[in-house]
């Protein structure tokens, strides 16, 4: 159900992100269209708007920035995109970061708990091979009687 509702949210979110962009995008576009109506361009648009001399007419101008909008409206929505993969790959990396830190934790635990039985075991091994070391010389001794 977490999941659920982050999706719900996440949605949300992207939903209002593009209605902000298609709101910012819109009146940026009527912005500049009022100032072509008015006579006049922004000073950041001169330089790039194609002209034949030094004059263009008002509705080439237009079209050419319409155009150009699209153009950046098209780089913004492969932008958006790409960060939304971004977005995801990143949660898909957290997830699994979370995974095996409690695959991790999990076989931390796993080692503290066998830690005394390992040392249990090799207290036990010690005493089985000097038990084993004193049988041995006593299996010689009795060898050495028999013969």
């Amino acid at each position: 159900s977490s999941k659920i509702r982050s999706l719900e949210v996440r949605s949300a979110d992207d939903a209002v992100l593009e209605d902000c962009i298609d709101f910012y995008l819109a009146k940026t576009s009527g912005k500049m269209e009022e100032k072509l109506e008015r006579g006049g361009l922004p000073d950041c648009l001169d330089d790039n708007i194609p002209s034949v001399g030094h004059e263009i007419g008002a509705e080439a101008q237009i079209r050419f920035l319409k155009a150009k909008l699209r153009v950046t409206q098209e780089e913004l929505d492969s932008a958006v995109c790409e960060c939304r993969k971004t977005a995801d790959e990143n949660k898909n990396l957290e997830s699994r970061l979370k995974d095996a830190e409690e695959e991790n934790t999990r076989l931390q635990r796993t080692i503290t708990m066998q830690c005394p039985q390992t040392e249990k075991y090799k207290t036990l091994l010690q005493e089985a091979n000097k038990k084993s070391e004193g049988l041995q010389q006593e299996v010689i001794a009795l060898q050495k009687v028999l013969q």
